[in-house]
């Protein structure tokens, strides 16, 4: 008989700050998967709780790198992607923030999507507490998407996704090679969008309904709640992307433009504190109009060997 082929190599990217027993919870979780991991890289993004305690003390499987500031979920996983691939030559990446809670099964299936297909992302199921789907990552078919990819997805049972969340995302680590790394500058809101949609462009990427996690967020919630200060990320963010990121073509901007608008309008009806989004709204229309992203090189200075490892994979800043 021929041999059995060998499993892929995967290595989990956890990004925790000051949530030290959600980690716990998760970096348990992961260490029962069905398959095996191959390491879990936790960034610790300068937490303030004793969360790089608990990872230090998982055990072997982890692989701990303390930030020494915050640079937000953006820029901890470009951390943790680089130094993953640095370091583990994994052939997948599996992304999840520190509160999410993988079930047993959830890595086997997401590798049973991808075997055999040409789809570099796939991203998990993501529940409440209370075991009904998140709004907050609900998945939404493709745009545009031929009817060949449709059934090829539908004949597995998938969705086939122009976006994914970095709530619970693999990704073929050749494809993060090429395309980079999501950007720090971003900090918080939309980077897993213009991350996903970034490496998705021209490839494929499916929604596994078999793959579940838990999604311990405090409340259930979509992304059109309230949002406070982190609205000024939201405008800003999405201007970046509309004016700076080749991860959608021109008809997509546009569609995923007028989506923006109404989720905006919605978040405005909706807010008890109209003064403070309209703050949000100004300084992120001027910060998005007048500046860009920064390379990952400069967002991530000074920040040791994970700077090294960024620069070993995008190079350094010119």
């Amino acid at each position: 008989m021929p041999p059995a082929p060998t499993p892929p190599r995967v290595v989990a990217v956890v990004v925790a700050y000051n949530r030290r027993d959600l980690l716990l919870e998760v970096l348990g979780a992961l260490a029962v998967q069905h398959t095996a991991l191959a390491k879990i890289v936790v960034i610790d993004n300068a937490s303030t709780d004793d969360s790089a305690a608990v990872a230090a003390a998982a055990g072997p499987l982890v692989d701990l790198v303390v930030l020494e500031r915050n640079t937000g979920g953006a820029g901890g996983f470009a951390a943790g992607l680089a130094v993953a691939l640095e370091r583990h030559s994994p052939d997948w990446v599996w992304m999840m923030d520190d509160d999410t809670i993988p079930t047993a099964s959830a890595l086997t299936e997401l590798l049973a999507a991808v075997s055999g297909t040409d789809a570099v992302v796939a991203g998990s199921r993501v529940i409440w507490t209370d075991g009904t789907d998140h709004p907050m990552n609900t998945p939404r078919e493709k745009p545009f998407v031929s009817r060949a990819e449709r059934k090829a997805a539908a004949d597995r049972g998938l969705l086939a996704v122009r976006s994914s969340s970095f709530v619970s995302m693999l990704v073929r680590a050749d494809v993060v090679r090429a395309e980079g790394l999501p950007l720090a500058d971003y900090f918080i809101w939309n980077d897993d969008f213009e991350y996903s949609t970034r490496l998705l462009r021209g490839r494929r990427g499916v929604f596994v309904p078999g793959s579940v996690v838990v999604h311990k967020t405090r409340a259930l919630a979509s992304t059109d709640i309230d949002p406070g200060p982190r609205f000024y990320y939201e405008v800003r963010n999405k201007l970046w992307m509309q004016r700076a990121s080749r991860s959608l073509n021109p008809g997509e901007k546009l569609l995923y433009g007028a989506s923006t608008l109404r989720r905006w309008v919605r978040t405005f009806i909706r807010s008890a504190d109209r003064a403070l989004l309209r703050d949000g709204l100004s300084r992120g229309l001027a910060d998005g109009l007048r500046t860009r992203p920064r390379h990952n090189a400069v967002s991530l200075a000074g920040l040791g060997p994970v700077t090294d490892a960024v620069r070993a994979l995008e190079g350094p800043h010119d």
